[in-house]
């Protein structure tokens, strides 16, 4: 990975410091960490990490597509960053939430608090303060209860936050939720977290152990398990609570404030937390962090930090969400932990993209309840007591086989190395030479000029880069194919008899199977009738894929799961894709149209047209395409509305609204927002000042309006 450490006082190194190259390499590794560890966590109930860990690498990748536009993954529903939870287990019936359970951005400093409320104020073009609520983040299972006419009629899980599970009748047996309620709104669909005390998680672990059953890891684990149970008498059995703290659908407003609302689902009998302060601003709010952090280990259930919430409701609304965070809260996390360890060893191991990434063997050691035998090094320069800029880091120390090193666990599955004790150094400990070659295929090993990264220059000649290519295109916001993960993928990469060397050898497997007179699949070792049959109908069923997953699945550098929307709906076909990537060149129609889509830049333009350009890669593309039926995709966005698929630009100063939130607004209305004018733009809306997109609109003949019209026209 590319992310380094010993910068800040959490020691982890600002992305700002990072090159382009070395942005986008951690990256890429970091979404396929986060993936992992959303199924572990929210549908496994097997976290491999801790919810802090988990939370901080949601937070990097966030920072690092804010500081690199092109591969910025905040505004696209399949981006990780953009995920809630993960899709839910088999056992349960589906429940698709009548409004989205969001996840929530997250703070690690005092900073970002602030900047937090700077950039409500900001959003809003307010001067004067804004009130907060700050309440315990209880670190259970999120739980959407709906109500009718006062009864109780369905519970469900977050799930990933659209499509969660039924678990009615396991809610029914906890003692903190109401069956049914007076005074409340016609519909009213109460959020919370499911949990279990301190004191009862011990209770169960020993009950459990007497029985010679299973114990739990922690109280989160234990709660999830026992709401998941499939026996509503073994839920009833464990002692579960409920908090309340929102809200989904509501036929009438509970009132006018976050602290009135609250207040009032206390009223009609659901537990809320007593903890829940309402403060005047971000000095407030951090002092009630404290106070909550010096609580946190009398509490008697557990926390992972302080969630702050903007209390007019109103201002909520104007706020609005992102694809999967609303604007207007954050988690403020707690710390994570430290730990010293022996480096054992340095190996190297090779991206989809050809980075080289420095991986330390560690002796085990346990940080936050985990142990850790693996930790990122990040790259050469890293390892040297270097930045990718050139400047010392940890005063210079490099780091050496054999030494002892820190190790901390803030936010990815693999741990960081944050520090070197050379007092421990041993004697005639050589420092580490780079490898210039690509270990796993022999090509030269490059760093492009102000770069960090090596990459490897062999291509899809270099198995590693091929092998990971495919892990990706298998990947489940890629084609997702059940049945056909990294380890199958692996051996089918190595087989003679039926390899799969690219992804279109994935959709001749069985015709190549069929016609294969030696051993057929189902015959050989780990395969049968039926598995063989599931996989092959798995492979079937992914002939049609929506041309945004396609394109995350072709692994283009710069081109993540946000990208691949913001292409997907803007060129909504394949074909049209196609056509206007092989055409497009700097100067060209096409490239104007290409640079124009908001959050789609020059460098990740480049990238989409070498691959293009690449034979190899190309025919690879060609021949993958010919074997599937790729669906259209649409702009999301009212049905009614009438900027609905227009592509709009704002310039000037905008006088009624910041820009961000006129942005924000339009694509709630289904619009696409451009960052300039081209032949395609079907709406210029000018503020006072606009300078060279109104001129651009004029010689173009682009309907030129200012923000009043606007306003109108969207009917506000």
């Amino acid at each position: 990975m590319a992310m380094g450490v010993g910068m800040s006082e959490e020691g982890m190194r600002p992305v700002t410091e990072l090159s382009r190259t070395e942005a986008v390499a951690e990256w890429a590794d970091l979404v396929q960490a986060v993936l992992a560890a959303n199924q572990a966590y929210h549908r496994d109930d097997a976290p491999t990490i801790s919810d802090a860990d988990y939370d901080r690498m949601k937070r990097r990748l966030a920072a690092l597509e804010a500081a690199f536009p092109d591969i910025e993954a905040t505004m696209n529903q399949q981006s990780p960053t953009s995920m809630v939870g993960a899709a839910p287990a088999d056992g349960f019936g589906k429940v698709a939430h009548r409004l989205r359970m969001l996840s929530l951005e997250n703070a690690f400093s005092d900073e970002e608090v602030t900047e937090f409320d700077e950039r409500v104020r900001r959003f809003l073009g307010l001067t004067d303060a804004v009130a907060y609520t700050a309440e315990p983040k209880i670190d259970g299972l999120s739980l959407s209860l709906r109500y009718e006419a006062g009864r109780l009629v369905q519970a469900a899980t977050r799930g990933d936050g659209e499509l969660g599970e039924n678990v009615t009748e396991n809610a029914r047996t906890i003692r903190d939720i109401p069956q049914s309620l007076t005074n409340a709104p016609a519909v009213l669909e109460v959020r919370g977290e499911v949990y279990m005390s301190h004191a009862d998680f011990s209770a169960l672990n020993q009950r459990q152990a007497a029985a010679e059953e299973k114990t739990f890891a922690n109280p989160r684990n234990a709660a999830a398990g026992s709401l998941r149970q499939l026996d509503a008498s073994i839920t009833a059995s464990r002692p579960l609570r409920f908090f309340a703290y929102a809200w989904g659908e509501v036929s009438d407003p509970l009132a006018t404030t976050q602290a009135a609302a609250i207040a009032r689902l206390n009223t009609l009998g659901f537990q809320t937390n007593p903890l829940t302060m309402l403060c005047a601003g971000p000095e407030e709010m951090l002092a009630h962090y404290r106070r909550i952090e010096n609580q946190r280990a009398t509490l008697g259930y557990d926390i992972d930090g302080v969630v702050y919430k903007v209390n007019d409701l109103a201002l909520q609304a104007r706020l609005g969400f992102r694809s999967s965070t609303p604007r207007w809260a954050i988690a403020h996390k707690f710390p994570a932990e430290l730990a010293w360890t022996e480096l054992l060893g340095i190996d190297i191991q090779v991206g989809r993209t050809g980075a080289l990434s420095p991986v330390a063997r560690l002796q085990p050691v346990t940080v936050g309840g985990v142990v850790v035998s693996n930790a990122t090094l990040h790259n050469e320069n890293y390892i040297a007591g270097r930045d990718s800029k050139g400047n010392v880091i940890r005063d210079g120390k490099d780091i050496r086989v054999g030494d002892w090193v820190q190790v901390y666990r803030a936010g990815d599955v693999i741990p960081k190395v944050a520090d070197v004790d050379l007092d421990r150094r041993k004697i005639g400990a050589e420092p580490y030479v780079f490898p210039q070659v690509c270990p796993e295929c022999g090509s030269p090993a490059h760093r492009e000029a102000g770069d960090s990264v090596r990459r490897c220059t062999g291509g899809l000649i270099c198995p590693a880069q091929a092998v990971e290519r495919l892990k990706h295109f298998v990947s489940r916001n890629a084609f997702d194919i059940e049945g056909l993960g990294a380890k199958q993928v692996e051996l089918f990469f190595k087989d003679t008899l039926l390899p799969v060397k690219t992804p279109a050898d994935i959709f001749t497997l069985a015709a190549r199977d069929a016609a294969n007179p030696l051993q057929k699949l189902k015959n050989r070792d780990g395969f049968g009738d039926v598995s063989t049959a599931k996989l092959f109908a798995a492979i079937e069923a992914k002939r049609t894929i929506p041309l945004d997953r396609l394109l995350f699945s072709l692994g283009i550098r710069h081109v993540g799961e946000v990208a691949a929307g913001l292409l997907a709906r803007h060129y909504s076909t394949w074909s049209a894709f196609e056509a206007a990537i092989t055409h497009a060149t700097p100067g060209s129609p096409e490239w104007a149209d290409l640079t124009a889509i908001d959050g789609v830049g020059a460098v990740m333009a480049q990238s989409l047209v070498e691959a293009f350009q690449n034979p190899a890669e190309r025919a690879a593309m060609d021949a993958l395409v010919a074997e599937l039926q790729v669906q259209p995709v649409v702009a999301r966005g009212a049905v009614d509305s009438p900027v609905a698929g227009k592509t709009v630009v704002f310039t000037g100063t905008l006088e009624k609204m910041t820009r961000a939130e006129a942005k924000a607004r339009a694509e709630a209305l289904g619009a696409k927002v451009a960052g300039s004018v081209s032949a395609k733009t079907d709406l210029v809306v000018a503020g006072p000042g606009a300078g060279s997109k109104a001129k651009d609109a004029e010689r173009l003949g682009v309907e030129l309006i200012d923000e009043d019209s606007w306003l109108r026209l969207i009917g506000e």
